[in-house]
């Protein structure tokens, strides 16, 4: 069998690079290669159209093995299991109880508790962990930042009673001092001080992670991918400055932190992302020369030095990109983004449900969540493989890339005086909200699709009761004074929704009449181009099959009361029909050139002013659409 495979790929010779670009530049007909094929990312690095084996060369990253520094194909070497989580949001810790042990056998192996700090003592840690196993899952807690401390004692105490092997428990609590500053401007408390007294108070734990690097925010608000990861790794690095500083070990504080990503749609790089994450931060780890790295250095890779270097990798799919109109929509992009994790080796994830833009996760949409992730893992056997990126020519280079974007960042902020230095004085907020704004550009002219909102829209969809969620501002909703600004978590969908739902509550649901005239092929297309584009506002649209003479499209228009007219023609035809049929509408709707001929400036000259067509920006246009037809 192996001499016949021999046989058969020896009958194909090889291929070079200059062939393919010969081929390529043929098939271009005289158009630009680098305009047309190579895509320049928003991290600013360009991707090429293909890679071959000789792109490969010079690059370290393949020389990686799993389980070893610097861990940039995972910090496993067995299998590529992660854990499930599920957030609790603790109204009653009875209750709260019972749903935890209900998903405990439904697949969930990690629970994620927030609950309310000013309810915390030993009973209330009883009802809430009662005949829940701490040996057998994940349990991690997040409360009001100033109470972390009271949070941990209150845990050993109880795991201490109830006589666990301390040892064995993993979990966290999510302690993170700058968070608080970029998501709500207040500075509290002395992190120095705090962060020692937890990790004092955690010393019987030593798996549990209680300095958090939560750049799911930096996600969440819009970023690029390399912003995410370049100030998560200056964020890391600041925990380590100053607590090194402060006296404590270098090994035990980086076994104390615990990244918590999102995960943007960006299915590759995202990938790549965590592979590079993984080896860049062991390298700031190790220029601390922990007592750890050096003991796993004389042991010759022991498997069971828990290597301070080594990141422990939280990741949670992105809200960002989640949308409040053809919602179910969302279920696809949070399984793209769980792929692209579960693939990278993160160690444990949550999937968002896909209706947390407008509810409170209910039952289904929280089983719908765990269902993609064990799909991954038991239909996909995603949790089976290591790192089966490594050696893509394409993702290696990815790798390298973003890694190299995210390191020049990270450079430049402890240029600046370091993580906090740059919070502080406002700079990571006003570069992520860049972001945010240019994201939010590049949805408002459909260069950022998402689907089911400025692009293929459900005609027919209505809103009715739901509403965005609006965030509270300030743990326990008081009033908020910001010391410093803040990050802008608009969604990217948001002014789109704010649009559709500007259209629904007027009760005026603007009609919108296709005349389908002249060339077969361009009528439709642009037909259905501008179904899409009207129906982004909410509009009902009327498509045709097409007129003999625009006369006829406009009675039927007028019979079918239509608020909008949208010629759709081709662009030569245009000269021919434009006119006539504005003339013919005689300003009782709204009048509509679906494309930019070359006789625009005829046609406006005529006095036709509305066009729709790729170049312009969908959402304004639709902003202009709305002032003049729900007054």
């Amino acid at each position: 069998m192996a001499d016949s495979k021999e046989k058969l790929f020896s009958d194909f010779s090889p291929v070079s690079t200059e062939q393919w670009m010969e081929k390529v530049t043929a098939d271009l007909k005289g158009a630009d290669f680098e305009k047309k094929l190579v895509w320049k990312t928003n991290e600013g690095f360009k991707v090429k159209p293909f890679y071959r084996m000789e792109d490969l060369e010079g690059l370290k990253t393949t020389d990686a093995l799993p389980g070893e520094f610097p861990y940039l194909r995972g910090t496993k070497k067995d299998n590529n299991e992660w854990l499930v989580r599920q957030e609790i949001k603790v109204e009653c810790p009875k209750e709260a109880n019972a749903k935890a042990l209900d998903i405990l056998n439904k697949g969930v192996d990690s629970l994620s508790f927030h609950v309310k700090a000013k309810e915390l003592n030993a009973e209330y840690i009883e009802t809430l962990l009662k005949d829940i196993c701490a040996e057998c899952v994940e349990l991690n807690f997040s409360t009001c930042q100033g109470h972390v401390v009271e949070l941990a004692e209150l845990l050993v105490a109880y795991f201490q009673k109830k006589d666990y092997d301390l040892t064995k428990l993993q979990g966290s609590i999510n302690y993170d001092y700058f968070n608080k500053i970029l998501a709500k401007g207040k500075e509290k408390g002395d992190m120095v001080a705090t962060a020692k007294a937890l990790l004092e108070a955690t010393a019987s734990l030593p798996k549990y992670r209680v300095l958090n690097v939560n750049a799911l925010t930096l996600n969440n608000a819009g970023s690029y991918i390399f912003q995410e990861l370049g100030y998560a790794l200056a964020w890391g690095n600041e925990y380590m400055n100053q607590l090194v500083d402060a006296g404590l070990p270098a090994a035990m504080v980086a076994k104390k932190i615990k990244f918590n990503f999102g995960i943007s749609s960006n299915y590759f790089l995202e990938i790549a992302k965590f592979r590079a994450a993984r080896m860049l931060w062991a390298n700031i780890v190790a220029s601390y020369s922990p007592e750890c790295l050096r003991d796993c250095d004389n042991k010759g890779k022991d498997n069971e030095c828990r290597c301070a270097a080594k990141m422990k990798i939280h990741a949670e799919t992105s809200s960002f990109n989640l949308t409040l109109f053809d919602a179910h929509v969302n279920l696809l992009r949070t399984q793209t983004e769980a792929m692209s994790a579960a693939l990278a080796g993160v160690d444990s994830m949550t999937v968002t449900p896909f209706d947390k833009t407008y509810d409170a996760p209910n039952e289904f949409s929280e089983r719908m969540a765990r269902n993609q992730q064990l799909l991954l893992k038991e239909e996909s056997h995603f949790d089976k493989v290591i790192d089966p990126a490594a050696g893509s020519y394409y993702i290696e280079n990815l790798t390298v890339s973003i890694a190299k974007q995210a390191w020049d960042l990270f450079l430049t902020v402890e240029e600046d005086g370091g993580f906090y230095a740059s919070v502080k004085a406002g700079k990571v907020q006003a570069a992520v909200n860049e972001s945010n704004k240019a994201r939010h550009a590049a949805v408002a002219k459909r260069k950022e699709v998402l689907l089911g909102t400025n692009q293929f829209p459900n005609f027919n969809e209505k809103a009715g009761d739901k509403k965005p969620v609006e965030a509270t501002c300030c743990c326990g909703g008081h009033t908020c004074e910001k010391d410093v600004p803040t990050l802008n978590f608009d969604r990217a969908a948001s002014e789109f929704e704010a649009l559709r739902l500007e259209t629904e509550a007027s009760g005026k649901r603007p009609k919108a009449f296709m005349l389908t005239i002249g060339n077969l092929a361009m009528r439709q297309a642009r037909a259905q181009y501008s179904c899409n584009f009207l129906a982004c506002a909410g509009y009902e649209v009327v498509d045709n099959l097409g007129f003999p003479t625009v006369e006829e499209g406009i009675e039927a228009a007028m019979a079918a009361k239509a608020d909008i007219v949208v010629l759709c023609s081709s662009d030569d035809e245009y000269a021919e029909y434009a006119v006539p049929a504005f003339k013919a509408l005689n300003g009782r709707a709204m009048f509509i050139v679906a494309g930019a001929p070359a006789c625009m400036d005829d046609l406006k000259a005529a006095g036709i002013e509305n066009f729709i067509h790729v170049r312009v920006n969908v959402l304004e246009t639709l902003k202009e659409f709305n002032a003049k037809l729900l007054k």
